[in-house]
């Protein structure tokens, strides 16, 4: 029979034996697909590698984007800014969802945080 620990990401209690230690967390297969899936939003081999790949294509702007990233991109267009909360709530999306979604769109060179005050905001290029 196997100890039980506590995930450190979601608490839940999963057996030893079928737990992974990464980070220094215990996580249970859940969180960590959901960790290990994370696309990096500042990576300068990402988006130096996206923007060769959209050149070398002819992709231009939206062109390439799924339907989601469109919808994303035209939603901080019509809006000017956004947090990364106010995008969350707006698409339902999870927050590791959002931050795949906006680190692809960032290594377009489509869109960018900027810091107003103590708030990030999501804009433009």
């Amino acid at each position: 029979m196997s100890d039980f620990v506590r995930c450190h990401s979601c608490d839940r209690s999963v057996p030893e034996d079928e737990a992974f230690a990464t980070e220094g967390k215990t996580l249970c297969e859940d969180c960590y697909i959901d960790l290990s899936s994370r696309i990096r939003a500042c990576d300068p081999w990402g988006e130096r590698s996206k923007k060769i790949y959209r050149e070398s294509h002819g992709l231009e702007g939206t062109d390439g984007l799924t339907d989601l990233q469109k919808e994303i991109y035209e939603y901080i267009q019509s809006q000017g800014k956004a947090t990364m909360a106010g995008i969350r709530a707006r698409f339902n999306l999870s927050e590791t969802e959002l931050n795949n979604q906006f680190a692809i769109l960032r290594h377009c060179q489509l869109l960018k945080g900027k810091k107003e005050g103590d708030t990030i905001y999501i804009v433009l290029w």
